[in-house]
């Protein structure tokens, strides 16, 4: 296997759009693996860690490095066809040129004046120095880019605070402000109910299942994924609770993380029972019981707190329109089977991981994973997976030199064929996410993989069950419906949650035990 390498001098594009580049790359005949990245020393040493670098030949944090593994001929037809790409000015739907972009935040600004919010994707390295200029030029930002010190986010939290401005991240992946999705988020209808959320799929997960429940949402503030350190202190989600306390248009309120520092926890959840509505409070894994002495909702699970939101702003029941069958036991004779009783998650969300991981953990031994909560325990080799084992694909380990899961699911193929092909394993548990920034056909990359996996399986006398649900809308870009009917067409057990997923998986695996 050959490679190479490319370094397109003085030439910037974020975080995001690199990371379809990479996955489209990656995707053609004869590349193994492609990334394109900004060449700071994090990106480089992440690629000599991948094996995807052998010199950086003097790349700098201004360079863009395009760095390709797989047939010699294939790659080098690859990278041309890529860096060519990048100069290609974009064509209007007539076939004329558009202008060129903006290059700085007040250059923006002059084209749209009315602007008041900025989302900044850059690497981390140059991330804090543009969420300032942002905030000076008095916008509110939402930043997507990650690896920002902790000094720094505290310092841009404080001086947003200060200025009355939204400081949402570093690493924050998900919002809906003005019914705008930003980042990785759903297209959901307008409504009463309001969100903050430290997770950008637990916020994706609550706001899709509201829109299916009929609610609808008037913000969702994403708080970046270390806001609720003791260091941090919750700044964004405390400024988030008292703007939509503040909001004429926001009904009730939902809070969804995974459990904060204790102190954080307590300063939250009383500024929450002050906002004067109701609040219904997702931290995964807590203890309800100090959520609920202070009159407010304890919710386990995402799907709990969608049920509950849609509940109280309608001032209905609020009703799932979904029970779960009964699981059955193989017959007796399945020789081939016998050895069959393991749940593998393979996800592409962090959060759905984690809430998985709780739940199995409840009811079944012997749980593991790289983000484990509750009963579940680490797992010591995220390459071998060890009884029941659930897995964020999204982690750093897996994301090395690859774009995300949630954009690329060749690792989470080749992982579904591997947990198939292990005579342990009885059930995969997967994830489908939807929205703006996800893959454009998830189901359609997927599908193939699950039934070559059913039938494997089948031929040499097992019985494989595959169980998933789909995180969206129907007004998302890849079209809900049809996503689902690709994916039960092709043998998967479809949940409406993640939750109702991870149970499900209980009881098939409960039963086996029984047989």
């Amino acid at each position: 296997m050959a490679s190479l390498a490319k370094i397109v001098r003085n030439f910037y594009r974020d975080s995001v759009t690199l990371m379809h580049l990479s996955a489209r790359l990656s995707a053609l005949p004869g590349v193994s693996q492609a990334s394109a990245v900004m060449a700071s020393e994090r990106n480089l040493a992440l690629l000599r860690e991948a094996g995807l670098l052998a010199s950086d030949a003097g790349a700098g944090p201004n360079d863009l490095l395009l760095a390709l593994a797989g047939d010699e001929a294939a790659i080098a037809a690859a990278l041309a066809a890529a860096e060519q790409g990048l100069y290609e000015a974009p064509s209007t739907e007539n076939g004329g040129r558009q202008q060129q972009p903006p290059r700085s935040l007040e250059m923006g600004l002059e084209e749209t004046p009315g602007a008041n919010l900025a989302l900044i994707s850059t690497p981390g390295d140059y991330a804090t120095a543009e969420a300032m200029k942002a905030l000076r030029l008095g916008l509110h930002v939402m930043l997507f880019s990650d690896n920002v010190p902790v000094a720094d986010e505290i310092a841009l939290k404080r001086y947003a605070a200060a200025h009355a401005l939204m400081m949402m991240g570093p690493d924050c992946g998900t919002a809906i402000i003005g019914g705008v999705p930003l980042g990785f988020a759903n297209v959901v209808r307008r409504g009463g109910i309001g969100l903050v959320g430290a997770s950008g799929t637990g916020l994706q997960q609550v706001s899709s299942l509201i829109d299916r429940l009929g609610g609808g949402i008037s913000q969702a503030v994403g708080t970046g994924g270390h806001d609720l350190s003791a260091e941090i202190g919750g700044m964004t989600m405390r400024q988030g609770v008292a703007a939509l306390a503040a909001d004429t248009a926001t009904r009730v309120i939902v809070l969804i993380s995974k459990p904060p520092a204790p102190p954080v926890a307590a300063q939250i959840l009383e500024e929450a029972r002050q906002a004067g509505k109701p609040v219904i409070v997702t931290f995964i894994g807590a203890d309800p019981g100090p959520i609920a002495a202070l009159g407010l909702t304890p919710a386990k699970t995402l799907e709990d707190a969608a049920v509950a939101a849609v509940a109280l702003e309608t001032g209905r029941r609020g009703e799932r329109s979904h029970s779960l069958p009964e699981e059955r036991p193989r017959p007796a004779g399945e020789e081939g089977s016998r050895r069959q009783r393991y749940v593998r998650g393979l996800y592409s969300g962090g959060t759905f991981c984690y809430e998985a991981s709780l739940l199995l953990g409840e009811s079944l031994p012997d749980v593991f994973s790289n983000t484990p909560v509750g009963n579940a325990l680490k797992l010591d080799n995220v390459w071998q997976s060890h009884a029941h084992t659930l897995l964020d694909l999204g982690d750093d380990v897996f994301t090395r030199g690859r774009p995300h899961p949630m954009i690329d699911p060749r690792l989470r193929l080749e992982r579904l064929a591997a947990e198939a092909g292990d005579p342990e394993t009885a059930v995969i548990l997967l994830d489908i996410v939807l929205g703006y920034g996800a893959h454009p056909d998830p189901a359609g990359a997927i599908a193939p993989a699950i039934e070559a996996a059913i039938a494997a399986a089948r031929a040499s006398g097992r019985q494989l069950a595959v169980v998933g649900f789909v995180c969206g809308t129907a007004a998302d870009p890849q079209n809900l419906e049809q996503q689902e009917a690709r994916l039960t067409a092709a043998g998967m057990k479809l949940a409406q949650s993640n939750a109702e997923a991870a149970r499900r998986a209980v009881r098939i695996a409960t039963a086996l035990r029984g047989a």
